[in-house]
């Protein structure tokens, strides 16, 4: 578990109050396929997921836990964070990008799409929906709120679990495999990812 400090807890004193109860679940929960990452989240990012938390308050329901993910770093490294802003506390987790914007599979996330049939990743604001039971096994879907991932729910980019997507698939081949523009995470990891990000949250997608 990482602390953030004063940078979120002085973001706004409003918001803190608002979200103090509930962040502090996230903290004790503690999720076994999390892991601390030195440094933590990206200043520039954290201020951008922060800012579109404020732009989209009225589509986000709650505010206890962020989802971001920092698609500027490898795959081979744990950058998707949930963070509780009431107290500043980070875990993370691996998550794969779309094979659309590695299309060289350098592990690597070289461009960000919107476009149907691209497989690839779109960047910006997405708000959580509901879980569902899908090819994937266990989901959630995913609403794109910002123009640059306006498509997400048409092509049906959600979060689920991938067995391409582990520390074995790092050690074999130095990256994750790569989705269809889905933030996919470690089936190992998956339950604790949607126990903490359930209908109504934001996750914010972009590069530092």
């Amino acid at each position: 578990m990482l602390w953030l400090g004063e940078q979120v807890l002085a973001y706004s004193r409003r918001f803190i109050l608002e979200t103090a109860l509930s962040g502090l679940a996230l903290a004790a929960l503690r999720p076994a396929g999390a892991r601390s990452v030195e440094g933590g989240v990206a200043p520039a990012l954290l201020q951008r997921a922060l800012g579109a938390l404020e732009r989209h308050r009225d589509s986000i329901d709650y505010r206890d836990v962020i989802g971001i993910a920092d698609f500027s770093l490898p795959s081979r490294t744990p950058r998707f964070y949930l963070l509780a802003p009431a107290n500043g506390s980070v875990t993370s987790y691996l998550v794969a990008h779309g094979r659309g914007s590695d299309p060289h599979r350098t592990g690597w996330l070289e461009y960000f799409s919107n476009e149907p049939h691209s497989n690839a990743t779109s960047a910006g604001a997405y708000r959580t929906g509901s879980r569902y039971l899908g090819a994937h096994g266990q989901a959630l879907h995913l609403e794109g709120l910002d123009p640059t991932n306006s498509q997400a729910a048409s092509r049906a980019i959600v979060v689920h679990g991938a067995w391409y997507v582990s520390d074995g698939m790092v050690a074999h081949t130095g990256m994750l495999g790569r989705s269809e523009g889905c933030l996919a995470v470690s089936a190992a990891s998956l339950d604790e990812v949607l126990a903490c990000l359930g209908p109504g949250r934001l996750i914010y997608a972009g590069r530092a």
